[in-house]
């Protein structure tokens, strides 16, 4: 069996990040309302333009543990992937810290008459 660079691999197995993103919204330090109203408007705006991939960073849970914004946003991107709006959705690779990683579909091109 051949042997791959980690980079290689990891594409191989799917962990695309941050580095493999076209752009990346951070809602670190956000609250929920912010960060909802966010993802809400980069749903929307997907739907005029072309198809892209996001990575979407969020904060890692307060020392002690409490609620994050991963359970929240993860169900509203849910929901627009059975929607049609979004191609893939995947956590961030741990290196990259707590987050997801989402391609958009975008406007359906259009074919001409």
């Amino acid at each position: 069996m051949p042997h791959f660079e980690d980079f290689y691999a990891a594409k191989l197995r799917g962990s695309l990040g941050v580095t493999d993103a076209e752009s990346v919204l951070d809602l670190r330090g956000t609250n929920r309302a912010t960060a909802e109203a966010s993802l809400k408007d980069m749903l929307e705006r997907s739907r005029f333009a072309k198809g892209k991939t996001v990575a979407i960073r969020l904060d890692p849970p307060p020392e002690g543990g409490g609620e994050t914004l991963f359970q929240p946003a993860g169900r509203l991107l849910l929901d627009a992937k059975r929607r049609g709006l979004i191609e893939r959705l995947q956590t961030l690779p741990s290196q990259d810290g707590l987050g997801f990683y989402v391609a958009l579909t975008g406007r359906a091109e259009r074919t001409p008459l």
